[in-house]
């Protein structure tokens, strides 16, 4: 088992604040595809194992969350190598709220009626 604080070179916190267990990640495909043709080295951080996971995981939307536990990492470690990914402009991160704004925004109707089905349980 590598220890987390190994996979993060010694950080314990992420860069960025504003990743939450829900912010949507995807790959930005051209640019990860270069980085992954480079090699092991992407600008002046290389990519590790789990960054490499990260961007084939995200090749399709998902959460924070969804991420950190697909790595099998505590969140707090998964943060930190999503802040990595972002800033070198190989993944998007998005709030959950821009992404239903793009997709037509939110289906009331829908939220009203899961709302309903819980207030039955």
């Amino acid at each position: 088992m590598v220890r987390p604080y190994t996979i993060t070179r010694g950080r314990t916190a992420p860069e960025r604040d504003d990743l939450t267990l829900i912010t949507v990640l995807t790959t930005v495909e051209e640019e990860a595809a270069v980085a992954l043709a480079r090699g092991s080295r992407a600008g002046a951080r290389g990519l590790q194992p789990e960054h490499r996971l990260i961007l084939d995981r995200c090749r399709r939307p998902a959460a924070v969350a969804e991420v950190s536990a697909g790595l099998d990492l505590p969140v707090s470690v998964t943060k930190i190598l999503l802040g990595d990914l972002v800033a070198q402009g190989l993944l998007k991160a998005r709030a959950p709220l821009s992404v239903a704004r793009a997709a037509g925004g939110v289906d009331l109707g829908l939220l009203t009626a899961v709302r309903e089905g819980l207030r039955r349980l």
